[in-house]
């Protein structure tokens, strides 16, 4: 895409608005951003233009919110999951710089169904789970993030396994976020997956992206986080069968 594409009216109102109501979710539960985000962003753009697009607002705003709530940090449970998530993500921008843009987005809209209904079914609880399952959980969540930007309710099932409750959760998750962000924004530029139109859409949302996490935040208080992911389970569940059907349909 270049400039001039962004420029389309479906974009000029559509994305805003998405990327508004993606960091409300992010702003109250300390994830989800992308997984709103990217499937829909995937139906006004490509998909190699919207995850890196998307990195770049998840990196800031994840700062944002890991030093606002930094206290209650899970920090062993991230000296674990930190060099699987490495290994992965040197993995996922390989495998996205690579694959067909309809293999991406049909296997983008299966893997948005299976955690929308997970999420909308059972409210994201996960299973006890020990320390060694940070391996395979880290490189599957490294990966999934790369290609798809999408790793924030892998990791969530892995804090939940550890024992984590919704607040070590919401303040562990964007120090995640800040290292896989910074890690794919190096490897995307390495790969050559930026372009002017991708820093220009950028900084056009950043400002949407601070209001909807300063949103997300002030609601928080007041909202159940479990209903928020209820709604957000379904959405994605619709968000997951368009993708596929749009794959198809290619």
């Amino acid at each position: 895409m270049n400039i001039n594409d962004l420029l389309q009216p479906q974009i000029l109102i559509l994305a805003p608005l998405i990327v508004f109501t993606a960091y409300v979710v992010f702003g109250i539960t300390g994830f989800g951003s992308t997984l709103i985000a990217v499937p829909l962003l995937a139906h006004l753009m490509p998909l190699k233009f919207a995850v890196p697009l998307v990195v770049i607002l998840d990196c800031i705003g994840s700062m944002n919110m890991g030093l606002r709530l930094r206290g209650d940090v899970m920090k062993r449970e991230l000296y674990w999951l930190m060099p699987f998530m490495a290994l992965g993500i040197l993995g996922g921008v390989w495998l996205l710089a690579r694959l067909q843009p309809e293999l991406l987005l049909g296997s983008l809209g299966v893997f948005v169904l299976l955690f929308g209904a997970s999420y909308a079914l059972r409210s994201g609880r996960g299973l006890p789970l020990p320390e060694w399952a940070a391996a395979p959980i880290g490189g599957f969540g490294g990966a999934t993030s790369a290609v798809f930007g999408i790793g924030g309710p892998i990791y969530v099932f892995y804090l939940t396994g550890r024992g984590g409750g919704p607040e070590q959760i919401r303040a562990t998750m964007p120090v995640i976020f800040i290292f896989t962000t910074l890690a794919r924004i190096t490897l995307f530029f390495v790969a050559g997956l930026y372009s002017p139109a991708t820093l220009a859409a950028a900084c056009a949302l950043l400002p949407v992206m601070a209001l909807g996490v300063w949103t997300g935040h002030h609601l928080h208080l007041n909202l159940s986080r479990a209903a928020v992911i209820r709604v957000m389970g379904g959405l994605l569940v619709l968000s997951g069968i368009s993708l596929i059907l749009r794959a198809l349909l290619t």
